[in-house]
């Protein structure tokens, strides 16, 4: 790494935003819900990502459908990009109707040997302000990968837990990919394009998204304890890819749930853990 791509840590900009409800609304549709949140209600947790999105001109995006990089984020040379994980602090409720302001921040980029090549993390942090009073503190982790070499071997992921007390199945469609991509103007090609997919990212089909992922896993534990977390965080682990089905499932634990997405292998894709 040079020192020109550090330099990038420190870096800021802020966004605007007003909460409308159609996105949320369709986010229900999209889970399979009935669409019947407005103005007022709480947004749920995690939902924040439908909001303050950014279109840059099809001739400035990179061969994966994402915005070249070298603007807000730095420009890594590593050509694959995937979100790796997690953490949220909610301290107030964001609600639909409400302006909201967010300030993003470049907060580390460090490199890293990893068995499958040289890895790029980089670490953003989000500050989300409703009517001047912090709601939602959120810092994302990017990471930047090689692309797999055609006679690299598979990794082989980590087994699930077996000690679930709750489940649910999440049965992906073409059609549910399409519209979290749209919702969250998400133009990476994995999501719907299966032969680049394949052939250039090295995955067995068409990916889950993994914020979509944490999404279904902090919605389990908000439903299960009948309220939003304080705190929540995620950790993707293996992809979710082929369109196969898999379990969002975890246990609880004191005042708080340790949860994991299970692959139709029995493989660990994500784990989290809501704290309440």
């Amino acid at each position: 790494m040079t020192q020109h791509v550090r330099e990038w840590i420190g870096r800021s900009e802020v966004w605007h935003d007003t909460l409308r409800a159609q996105p949320a609304c369709f986010m229900q549709a999209t889970i399979g819900r009935e669409p019947d949140l407005k103005d007022g209600d709480a947004l749920p947790p995690l939902w924040h990502w439908l909001y303050f999105l950014e279109a840059k001109p099809a001739g400035v995006l990179g061969r994966d459908g994402h915005p070249q990089k070298g603007g807000f984020l730095p420009p890594v040379e590593l050509p694959r990009r995937m979100w790796a994980g997690g953490r949220f602090e909610f301290h107030e409720p964001l609600r639909l109707g409400d302006d909201v302001r967010k300030v993003s921040t470049i907060k580390d980029v460090v490199e890293k040997d990893g068995r499958s090549g040289k890895l790029c993390f980089v670490t953003v942090r989000h500050e989300m302000f409703s009517g001047g009073q912090l709601a939602v503190t959120e810092e994302h982790d990017i990471v930047y990968r090689e692309d797999p070499a055609p006679d690299a071997p598979r990794p082989v992921p980590a087994k699930a837990p077996e000690n679930a007390e709750f489940s649910e199945e999440i049965h992906p469609t073409q059609v549910m990919l399409f519209r979290y991509s749209a919702l969250t103007f998400n133009g990476h090609r994995i999501h719907y394009d299966v032969d680049y997919a394949r052939q250039v990212e090295g995955y067995d089909g068409l990916v889950f998204h993994g914020p979509l992922t944490a999404t279904l896993l902090v919605d389990l534990a908000s439903r299960k304890m009948g309220r939003t977390p304080r705190a929540f965080s995620f950790r993707g682990l293996s992809p979710l890819s082929g369109l196969t089905p898999f379990r969002v499932e975890g246990r609880s634990a004191e005042n708080a749930m340790d949860l994991w997405a299970t692959r139709n292998d029995g493989a660990l894709a994500m784990s989290a853990k809501a704290e309440f």
